[in-house]
């Protein structure tokens, strides 16, 4: 599997035609850099070492990152692998891009093998992450380029790091919303980890582009037409094929019942306005009669991390069925690039992300543990609160909250406020009586029934409680409720009783 070892002329010219006025001379310099510090070394492939430097960089350019975190692609291992320090790279570069550089050296510090190593990795991302998660779209970036180059490594090693993206990279990319990275990572690492499965999801993907490849090009012609003749003549309508992990899960989920798929081959229209998407949303369903249940509206109602798009699955001619995706094209990139994108051609660095909670509150979690012992004590709640399939669930008012796959009404209680979940005596679940201790559905509507007079949680909840927020606010409160207890009794107490006390 031969490398594509890009050139600096490449990563030049690709920031020349995406970028307005860019500082070509700064990455030149990064370059120069990199080039002499890495230039007795070669990959195992063969190839001389600084193509995969050149590999970073040119994926953090192609996602249109500012140039700081460019260069800083260039850069990541100088410090690691040669005898430059961080000092080096501030005193040419600056204080910003030596950050980078730093934060990315600081991820790569790990010496353990096995649990010790996965433990070690996720607690670094998450305080890289929390630090400024710029660092993380290097990682990212430096991870992928060592998946598409894993063939030249051992098998061991092979199976080590694709385990890892998949278990840790994949489901921060998730995380961030940058749907690109994670399927990249995830059908690259699919293919080393379970490699019979990956041929077999290929090649059902390969007769599926073959035999339903030509009915979608006509949709999407007949959709320019229509929208067109609507007056949206700017509209980009284009064809998405689905990724081979995605496939391969939503098979898992339906029983490899093939017949339960309907977007091997999705059309997407990218529209210029909000008003726009909804106009092409009713266009479509003049011309194609909808499948009831399967229109989800996540503009009026995005996603946790984000996303924002309309879906719409429509019986098509001769029966087929085929998947729509309509969106703005602000829309489109958060939806590849996820919290990347505002820093796509920005001048500066870090700004406010809404939905970024979680990612400092794992790195609080992490300075909370004093030791090795109680972070591996905690590592599966964490995993649960980090990686596992989200959930979004609406409060009677319309809000959306988000918990994790399986969360029950407990978190959901706990993550509106700590006094909702303390006080919480019942749920109503699309206005039917539940129980606390349920899994909740994405699009669920739940209300949470409250006793004011409520001394506290029930202990016995942490038994069935997901989140580690709520799991920590039930031990707070049961403590402290304990607390109390004590002191009321010992209140109560004649004074020569506690005299006797030795």
């Amino acid at each position: 599997m031969p490398e594509n070892a890009r050139t600096y002329e490449q990563l030049a010219e690709l920031i020349r035609t995406h970028y307005q006025n860019p500082d070509l001379a700064l990455v030149e310099r990064a370059y120069r850099l990199a080039e002499e510090s890495h230039r007795e070394a070669k990959r195992l492939t063969g190839h001389p070492y600084i193509v995969h430097p050149l590999a970073v960089a040119y994926k953090l350019a192609e996602m249109g990152l500012h140039l700081h975190v460019v260069a800083a692609g260039l850069l990541h291992d100088v410090v690691e692998d040669t005898g430059l320090t961080v000092e080096d790279v501030r005193r040419h570069f600056g204080d910003d891009v030596a950050g980078l550089v730093d934060g990315v050296t600081k991820l790569k510090k790990v010496r353990y093998r096995g649990e010790d190593r996965y433990v070690e990795n996720m607690r670094k991302m998450f305080l890289a992450m929390a630090a400024d998660v710029r660092v993380v779209f290097i990682k990212f970036a430096d991870r992928l380029h060592n998946l598409q180059t894993l063939y030249a490594q051992p098998i061991h090693k092979q199976q080590r790091t694709a385990k890892e993206a998949l278990e840790i990279y994949a489901p921060i990319a998730s995380r961030l919303g940058m749907a690109e990275m994670k399927g990249d990572l995830e059908d690259l690492a699919f293919a080393y980890l379970l490699p019979k499965e990956y041929e077999r999801i290929r090649s059902v993907m390969d007769t599926k582009i073959q035999t339903q490849g030509a009915y979608v090009s006509r949709v999407i012609d007949e959709t320019e037409r229509l929208a067109d003749a609507a007056g949206l003549a700017d509209a980009s309508v284009s064809g998405r094929v689905k990724r081979l992990y995605s496939l391969y899960k939503k098979l898992l989920k339906h029983g490899n019942d093939f017949s339960k798929i309907y977007d091997y081959i999705a059309v997407r229209a990218i529209v210029q306005d909000v008003e726009e998407c909804y106009a092409v949303l009713g266009i479509l369903h003049q011309k194609w009669k909808p499948l009831p249940g399967r229109i989800k509206d996540y503009i009026a109602q995005p996603k946790p991390n984000g996303y924002q798009s309309l879906h719409t699955t429509v019986f098509g001619d001769d029966g087929h069925i085929v998947e729509f995706q309509i969106r703005t094209q602000e829309m489109n990139e958060l939806a590849e690039y996820g919290v990347a994108a505002h820093w796509r051609y920005k001048e500066g660095g870090s700004k406010p992300i809404r939905n970024m909670r979680w990612m400092e509150e794992l790195a609080n979690i992490q300075k909370e543990l004093a030791n090795r012992k109680d972070f591996l004590e905690q590592l599966e709640i964490m995993k649960i609160d980090a990686f596992k399939d989200r959930i979004f669930v609406f409060t009677p008012k319309g809000d959306v909250i988000d918990l994790p796959e399986g969360g029950t009404p407990v978190d959901f209680a706990y993550a509106i406020h700590t006094e909702v979940g303390n006080a919480c005596v019942g749920v109503r679940v699309n206005e039917q009586a539940g129980s606390l201790n349920m899994a909740l559905n994405s699009g669920d509507i739940v209300e949470i029934l409250m006793d004011k007079n409520r001394k506290g949680p029930n202990a016995d909840w942490l038994k069935f409680a997901k989140t580690h927020h709520a799991r920590q606010k039930i031990k707070d409160a049961t403590r402290s409720g304990l607390k109390r207890w004590l002191a009321n009794a010992f209140r109560g107490k004649p004074k020569a009783a506690a005299q006797t006390k030795t």
